[in-house]
């Protein structure tokens, strides 16, 4: 199959997207359709839906090569860890893992407007660069199943809540230096909705299972600076190495810097053994994706958008 669009998400990596959607209700993300496969007519009547369905591609599994070339002979885990289990182990469909024998995701995501070969979309839990394999609208009277059980551990949403989310004196100086620089390529309105944002994100523990059960007087091992700490489960490392960098070799948590990129911007920040979290500040992240320098932005989208709420 070939993808019929990509994804412009506001998450510039995986780490800090979130594990499902509409969870951060201010994520944004445009999906820009091939001309080629989709001609403007297959999007007749979307905006007339307020969610709808997409499936993709895993694109970011770091698997996928030994999966594509020789399926039979790739191995996966039968059994992945859950951020909700603490760590403990869960059979892979019994989860929405993204680390699967088919890397195929579904997630669902609100329509806030359609123009042309692109929709912009809400409450999305994909990173940038994502492929999308298909669309499909969402259907309240059959897609919402009343009664539906699931087990009890994944109903415990608060145990990756944070206690709270604030910033330092320091950080609207440091964002508006960044919005300069970045307004006209971003995907929200002014620094307040894009600092709103970062609130929502963080709201969320998005440390790695390796993160979090780190104790506090734990010595970690470094690699050019980055803080490598538990590589048992290799795809958790990798988020780590690309997330987490520390200051002093036998710091305790509430003195590791995280980092959380977001249309590429880095966010740095903190968080105490109590889920306290402090964001320091934010500056333009050395390493940008290809495709984010030239984005869609909220400028493209403001007329559509006040047409859609009927302003």
């Amino acid at each position: 199959m070939a993808p019929i669009g990509i994804i412009q998400s506001c998450y510039s990596t995986r780490n800090g997207t979130p594990r499902q959607p509409l969870l951060v209700p201010l994520a944004r993300a445009c999906l820009i359709f091939d001309p080629s496969r989709v001609p403007p007519a297959s999007l007749e009547g979307l905006k007339e839906y307020s969610h709808f369905w997409i499936i993709y591609v895993f694109h970011l599994n770091t698997n996928l090569e030994n999966l594509w070339k020789q399926p039979s002979k790739s191995r996966f885990k039968a059994k992945v860890r859950v951020p909700k289990l603490k760590g403990g182990r869960m059979g892979v469909f019994a989860t929405r893992s993204p680390h699967r024998p088919c890397p195929i995701g579904l997630t669902v995501a609100k329509v806030e407007a359609v123009q042309d070969n692109m929709v912009l979309l809400s409450g999305v839990d994909l990173v940038d660069g994502t492929p999308v394999l298909d669309i499909k609208p969402y259907l309240p009277y059959c897609d919402s199943i009343e009664g539906a059980r699931v087990p009890k551990w994944v109903t415990e949403d608060n145990l990756l809540a944070v206690s709270s989310v604030s910033f330092s004196e320091d950080f609207p100086y440091t964002l508006a230096e960044c919005w300069v620089k970045t307004e006209k390529k971003s995907l929200y309105a002014s620094p307040d909705e894009f600092q709103s944002l970062i609130k929502q994100v963080l709201s969320w523990d998005i440390r790695s299972l390796a993160q979090r059960n780190r104790p506090h007087d734990y010595r970690v091992e470094k690699e050019n600076g980055i803080a490598l700490g538990n590589t048992s489960d290799s795809d958790s490392y990798q988020d780590e190495k690309a997330s987490t960098h520390i200051t002093d070799q036998a710091s305790p948590i509430g003195e590791i810097t995280y980092h959380l990129s977001l249309e590429g911007l880095d966010v740095s920040y903190r968080i105490d053994c109590n889920g306290n979290v402090l964001v320091e500040k934010v500056t333009i992240s050395s390493h940008v994706p290809d495709n984010h320098r030239k984005r869609c932005n909220y400028a493209v989208w403001s007329d559509k958008l006040r047409c859609h709420k009927g302003l």
